[in-house]
């Protein structure tokens, strides 16, 4: 592959924005370290020819040992004739000069990019790239001094430059001043848990409240889009003369699109607090803060980044996964983000609230907090004997740019109704065809639809929870194509939920615990196997339905639940006694039998 660039470089040093503006794709990025966990490809046209620009994880040796920094040594050793763009902050310039050296030692053509040159000089270092150039032999650029037509030109030179060994044994005292040393006063207090806690706490409550709250932004730009879906559309659509095509588009559309698109406003809400929380440096901070508890369940505090991604996608918190540094915790975290309600979730979530709360702020922080929980109970549970060392370098501390926040807020917004408009739309008008028509091809109702003969069986699925329904089954199963089916599917058959809050609530159980969608089972797959993910997915399943139908008897019966309480507390204690020593007597030799 002669015609290849590979961005190589520490992790958070800019090489996916660097692609981006390269290939003017959309790479995800981040400042946290380990955003990149696979290598992203995409062909650019220069002087004629077709260039592929492969976009690397973080590496900081070709000698690591983590996930993600393999696959990157891999990905070098077998393109050997590919040129590289070595990308490095300006303040890590020592520490990444070794690697530099590596890879010129096999004989590529390398060109060096600078990036974050102000934010050094900013916090008082001092860095000459010219004479740096000179030294090391190889041309050295500043990334921020460059636009789109510019690194094309400089990726165009490198392309017929000649391979060049990196001089990187000389001093550089001369030309580097490193920065000033040390955290500043509100870094500080960010490392401090007494204060970074109940800080991610009252933000995360915030989040959630300009969000849910009645009468907040999110609940204000809801009730616009509901508005312009049942007031405006679907009132015009009942004036259709035709009773099929007044049902297909009232019912196969505008009712099922709209329990999707009704929910937009809060999702990107949702979405815009993860990529300030990221883009701030705050989630390294709380990273490292929660490493001490995540410790004390099986995991560590890398794991933090996965678990706060899961609240934005299941699928895309899986892929982060890649950053840890053991194949155990990999495959705990990903048994644990199914639980971490998605942002799929929530229209289901928030159709099913009325039901059981008035107000639904309470009920959505109260099944995210169950969620929560139910991802460290599984963690738990699965937690091994051995403690896994824990490094992690702080991502810089700043305020997120208006403009990449717009941007990355943007492009969420523009996959979500992408896929709303493909895949969703596609289930919903096949649902409506086939519980609008008998086998016979005659328009009927859905109780002697093609639908509800194929899915009669299925009403037993919820029956123990009071809903003994074909429709409710079908939903909910419809889930495992995209969760956002099941607010669709819901919204289409009954308009609102018709059962009690007992059954409402037993049925956002299930939603909160069973098995994630597709795209999820096949991101577990690519990390642990299509065995796995099957085996992952049924568990999965099966057990949220057991705790669907144990929820729902414990809302109906509290006085009873109240009676057994003491229950699991007495098989706690047995049990502890159980796992104890036992000693018996062995002549000179007795030994010690544990079970």
């Amino acid at each position: 592959m002669q015609n290849s660039v590979l961005l190589v470089g520490n992790p958070n040093a800019g090489k996916s924005t660097l692609f981006n503006k390269l290939t003017r794709g959309h790479a995800k990025v981040g400042n946290w370290h380990g955003v990149t966990v696979g290598v992203t490809e995409k062909r650019v046209r220069l002087g004629g020819k077709s260039v592929t620009v492969c976009d690397l994880p973080g590496i900081y040796s070709l000698d690591s040992m983590s996930l993600e920094e393999k696959l990157s040594r891999d990905y070098i050793s077998n393109h050997g004739e590919a040129a590289v763009i070595f990308v490095t902050e300006c303040g890590a310039l020592p520490r990444s000069l070794p690697l530099l050296s590596r890879l010129s030692q096999e004989g590529r053509r390398v060109l060096v990019l600078a990036t974050k040159k102000k934010r050094f000089e900013r916090g008082g270092g001092k860095i000459d790239l010219d004479e740096l150039s000179r030294r090391l032999s190889v041309p050295v650029l500043s990334a921020e001094k460059l636009g789109r037509k510019r690194l094309l030109q400089a990726l165009g030179t490198l392309l017929v430059s000649r391979p060049a060994q990196v001089n990187a044994d000389g001093a550089l005292t001369d030309i580097f001043l490193p920065e000033r040393e040390g955290l500043g006063k509100f870094d500080k207090l960010l490392v401090n848990g007494f204060f970074c806690f109940p800080f991610f706490f009252a933000l995360l409550l915030a989040a959630f409240y300009v969000t849910f709250a009645p009468y907040c932004l999110g609940d204000f730009l809801k009730n616009m889009l509901d508005g312009l879906f049942s007031d405006v559309l679907f009132s015009k659509a009942q004036r259709i003369a035709s009773p099929v095509l007044r049902s297909f588009v009232a019912d196969g559309l505008l009712k099922s699109l709209g329990g999707v698109l009704g929910f937009l406003p809060q999702i990107a809400l949702l979405y815009l607090f993860l990529i300030l929380l990221e883009e701030s440096g705050l989630l390294s901070r709380l990273a490292v803060l929660t490493d001490g508890a995540f410790s004390k369940i099986g995991l560590n505090g890398r794991a933090a980044f996965s678990l706060l991604m899961g609240f934005g996608c299941t699928a895309a918190a899986i892929a982060t996964t890649r950053g840890l540094d053991d194949k155990k915790i990999q495959r705990r975290v990903i048994l644990c983000l199914p639980y971490i309600s998605c942002s799929a979730k929530l229209p289901v979530y928030l159709a099913l609230s009325a039901s059981f709360f008035s107000a639904p702020f309470v009920a959505v922080v109260l099944l995210y907090a169950l969620g929560v929980g139910f991802s460290f109970l599984v963690a738990l549970l699965l937690k091994g004997k051995d403690a896994h060392p824990f490094v992690l370098e702080l991502a810089p501390l700043q305020i997120p740019s208006p403009l990449f926040v717009l941007k990355s807020l943007l492009f969420q917004i523009k996959q979500f109704i992408i896929k709303v408009a493909t895949v969703i739309l596609a289930f919903f008008l096949a649902s409506w065809l086939l519980s609008s028509f008998d086998f016979s091809f005659r328009f009927t109702g859905a109780e002697h639809s093609i639908l509800a003969t194929l899915c009669a069986g299925l009403k037993y699925l919820f029956a123990p929870v009071g809903m003994n329904d074909w429709r409710i089954a079908y939903a909910a199963l419809s889930g495992m194509v995209a969760k956002e089916n099941v607010a669709g599917a819901l919204a289409m058959f009954y308009g609102e939920f018709p059962y009690s809050a007992q059954s409402a609530f037993a049925f956002a159980v299930f939603m909160l615990c069973t098995s994630p969608c597709v795209s999820a089972i096949a991101a577990t797959a690519r990390e642990t196997g299509w065995k796995r993910a099957i085996l992952y997915a049924a568990a999965q399943t099966v057990s949220a339905l057991l705790l669907s139908y144990l929820t729902y008897f414990m809302l109906m019966h509290a006085s009873a639940c109240l009676f057994l309480l003491p229950v699991p507390f007495a098989i706690l204690l047995i049990g502890k006694k159980g796992i104890g020593k036992i000693r018996r007597k062995r002549k000179n030799h007795a030994t010690k039998v544990h079970r």
